[in-house]
């Protein structure tokens, strides 16, 4: 349970701590590395939440904090109607990039707080995003921009992590460098995780009858996109200059025990809730 309560605390401190402005550009420096290796959504699990959310072929469609379309695309390859807001310019430019051959989908450089709504939506998306929102006004705002009946889905994707083998090895280099960044999240750990990010809708008041799924995914990244992945975690975006040494130590150690390649798993999962 201490992992669970160190994620909590650390996404209350950056809500807390950060101004809407400091949110907005959070991941601007490294939006070209999300982009290239934020793991993607599991089509199987894009395919349930269309079902089970019974989404139409007409879809109309709200994505909160877009990035660089990650599951954008997955949901545009269906022809539904999207409007997209993400707040990071960059990531808006590479948003709009990847959706070019969709053209319902409609990139919005602003944030859902300060979005201005202009219709209402069958269905909000917010994939590993939903967690930025203020939620004294994002549940208020979800009930009004949503139809009656509509529903909110929720993707999430824990970062990729090695084996714990792996993980003891890179441990000494974490307590080297930059001993709070060391975190290993057991399996239950991370469903933990995720259930308690669902619940808080349903604790909310706005939402009612949760559904939850989740799938084990592996991904192999060469050594150079595994700590360009690391770059793009916000406790990894907080480092200062301690984050070229870190990473020169990660780097010499993962060439010097794996080679070139590392092999990560991850949990991915998606909540469903419908407009109370």
């Amino acid at each position: 349970m201490k992992n669970l309560e160190q994620f909590k605390n650390i996404y209350n401190n950056y809500q807390n701590d950060c101004s809407l402005e400091q949110r907005k550009n959070w991941y601007s420096k490294v939006a070209d590395a999300y982009n290239r290796t934020r793991p993607r959504y599991p089509q199987e699990l894009v395919d349930r939440t269309i079902e089970l959310a019974k989404l139409s072929e007409n879809a109309k469609i709200l994505e909160i904090g877009c990035g660089p379309g990650t599951a954008t695309t997955e949901f545009a390859k269906f022809g539904f109607s999207m409007v997209c807001l993400e707040p990071s310019e960059e990531s808006c430019n590479l948003a709009t990039q990847n959706c070019a051959n969709f053209p319902d989908v409609e990139i919005i450089n602003t944030t859902f707080e300060e979005w201005v709504q202009t219709d209402e939506f069958d269905c909000v998306l917010a994939a590993t995003s939903f967690h930025w929102v203020s939620p004294d006004i994002g549940y208020p705002k979800l009930k009004k921009v949503l139809k009656d009946n509509g529903s909110l889905i929720l993707l999430w994707n824990k970062e990729p992590q090695p084996s714990y083998e792996v993980y003891q090895i890179l441990d000494e280099v974490y307590q080297r460098q930059v001993p709070s960044l060391s975190r290993y999240e057991e399996r239950g750990t991370q469903e933990k995780i995720l259930r308690e990010l669902g619940n808080n809708v349903i604790k909310s008041g706005f939402f009612k009858d949760l559904v939850y799924e989740q799938m084990e995914c592996d991904r192999v990244y060469s050594i150079d996109d595994y700590l360009s992945l690391l770059s793009t975690l916000s406790p990894y975006i907080k480092l200062d200059y301690r984050q070229n040494a870190l990473f020169d130590d990660l780097r010499n150690t993962l060439h010097q025990h794996l080679g070139n390649t590392i092999e990560t798993s991850y949990l991915s999962a998606f909540q469903i809730a419908w407009k109370n």
